[in-house]
């Protein structure tokens, strides 16, 4: 059974740090693309960065240079460092595993629960 759990939400001040992460099993860890989605109050859910099997990395423009995602294999972890946090980053964020990453055809999508980031002064 594909689980993934995210801790690591929170309430910060414009300017400030969090750092959500990932746990994931049930799945072959190194196999699969990570993501991470965001969802503002009352908007559609946003791809925000992805990590794929081989450590290749993006970032929608509105987070480049602020935010950091990465892998951990071993510990079957993702997480999102999110630096300068600013009052529109707040939003639910979601991981994402997307399993049988190199090959189209066998992909399978799976989401966390969510962890709710608040950026508030």
């Amino acid at each position: 059974q594909v689980q993934l759990v995210e801790p690591g939400g929170g309430l910060v001040q414009p300017g400030g740090s969090l750092r959500p992460s990932c746990a994931a099993s049930g799945f072959t860890f190194s196999n699969a693309g990570m993501n991470w989605y965001g969802q503002a109050p009352a908007k559609e859910r946003e791809l925000v960065s992805v990590i794929t099997t081989t450590g290749s990395t993006n970032y929608a423009d509105s987070v480049k240079g602020r935010f950091t995602i990465s892998r951990d294999n071993a510990m079957n972890t993702v997480t999102l460092q999110m630096n300068s946090l600013k009052l529109e980053d707040t939003a639910v964020y979601y991981c994402n595993a997307v399993t049988n990453w190199a090959t189209v055809s066998r992909r399978r999508y799976y989401w966390g629960q969510g962890t709710q980031v608040t950026v508030s002064s």
